[in-house]
Order: C-alpha cells, then sequence, then structure tokens
C-alpha cells in the first residue's frame, strides 16, 4: 500500500507539539483524532473536508469533532511521502486562531533548515 509516513515535529529541545496536544485530549477525542489521522495516512493529499483543509501556504489542519468538542491538529508535506504534524488546538473560535497557523509556519521552517544543515 503507498501510505504516508507521519512523523511529529520535534523542538530543538525534543518536544513534540502535536503529540503532547494529542495525548492531552480526552479518550473519546483522542480515539477520534487518530482514526481521522489514519485516514490521512492512507490517502496523504486526497484527503479533503470535512476531514482535512488546507489553511494557507501549504499549512493544512486535520480535522475531528467529537459531540460539540472541535479538535485542530495543523500539518505540512515534506517530499512526497512524508507528513509532519506540528501542532494542535481545541477550537473555540469560527475561525482557526492566526496564532496558531503561524506557530505551524514557524514549526515548519524550523523543521526545514535544521534538515538541510544535517
Amino acid at each position: 500500500m503507498n501510505e504516508y509516513n507521519t512523523i511529529f515535529y520535534e523542538t530543538v529541545e525534543g518536544k513534540m507539539p502535536a503529540k503532547d496536544f494529542l495525548l492531552s485530549l480526552d479518550y473519546d477525542m483522542r480515539a477520534k483524532m487518530i482514526r481521522t489521522l489514519e485516514l490521512l495516512q492512507k490517502n496523504g493529499p486526497a484527503i479533503r473536508e470535512p476531514q482535512s483543509k488546507e489553511l494557507n501556504d501549504g499549512i493544512f489542519e486535520l480535522r475531528a469533532k467529537f459531540g460539540t468538542n472541535i479538535s485542530r491538529m495543523l500539518y505540512f508535506y515534506d517530499e512526497k511521502k512524508i507528513i509532519v504534524l506540528t501542532n494542535g488546538f481545541v477550537k473555540k473560535e469560527q475561525k482557526t486562531p492566526k496564532n496558531e497557523i503561524e506557530l505551524a509556519k514557524v514549526y515548519r521552517r524550523d523543521y526545514f533548515a535544521r534538515k538541510e544543515s544535517k
């Protein structure tokens, strides 16, 4: 099968914000997000709304909803078959917070800068 490899972005200090977010979710929401992640791994860019949406500049959000709770994980693509999960948040307002998108962009820049320096 042509599945995508999903990895967690890791800071210089060794923290993984998206992984920490995933583990902070309650059991039901975490299970829903993991199922959505599995869809992303199988389908990559072919996954569309309501599970995934491109926000801007190559940053995407993975969407999970359980009851009235809504969670998002941001990600980007590296090379052909690698998905890098950057950060996540519980959605409390209509629009995705700009600071979360900007944080994902900062993580992406750092990821590629460190990758190129290896």
